[in-house]
């Protein structure tokens, strides 16, 4: 085995403030890196947070659009079935007897509120009185399945 040789240790004043200079730099610029790291997270939490109020605006969006054009589509049949009521000789029905055009129709059944709220739920959102409308991010809310067991 060989001996490993000690050599003295030298100390240089001049390399040690270099050195002492280059630490504070560098100390200074972690920091400073910290600081920007967290003022780049904070704007990343607002951009999810916007992100999350713009695709729940566009996802009920997408159900009122849906729904318009249900309403769309109904009304535009009943103006169909009035037209060509209108069309028929001297107004008058097949039968003979004059037919009073009567927009009374109703298009939806007496539980459509209830059917409504039920598919906004299963569509992930709130329909309790305490979030209502809000998109449901963690999993079931006991208030809104007991409001929808009441029926």
């Amino acid at each position: 085995m060989k001996f490993l040789k000690k050599v003295p240790f030298l100390y240089n004043p001049q390399i040690n403030e270099v050195e002492d200079v280059d630490k504070k730099e560098i100390f200074e610029s972690v920091s400073n890196m910290e600081t920007q790291i967290g003022h780049l997270y904070q704007q990343l939490g607002e951009l999810k947070q916007h992100l999350a109020e713009i695709l729940e605006e566009n996802h009920y969006l997408k159900i009122e659009n849906e729904h318009l054009r249900r309403r769309l589509k109904v009304i535009t049949e009943e103006d169909r079935a009035a037209l060509e009521d209108e069309t028929t000789p001297d107004g008058d029905a097949a039968d003979g007897e004059p037919r009073s055009v009567s927009p009374n129709v109703k298009p939806f059944d007496v539980g459509e509120g209830y059917d409504n709220l039920a598919r906004l739920y299963h569509e992930g959102f709130h329909i309790c009185n305490l979030h209502f409308g809000s998109l449901r991010k963690d999993g079931d809310c006991l208030f809104c399945l007991s409001f929808l067991n009441k029926k």
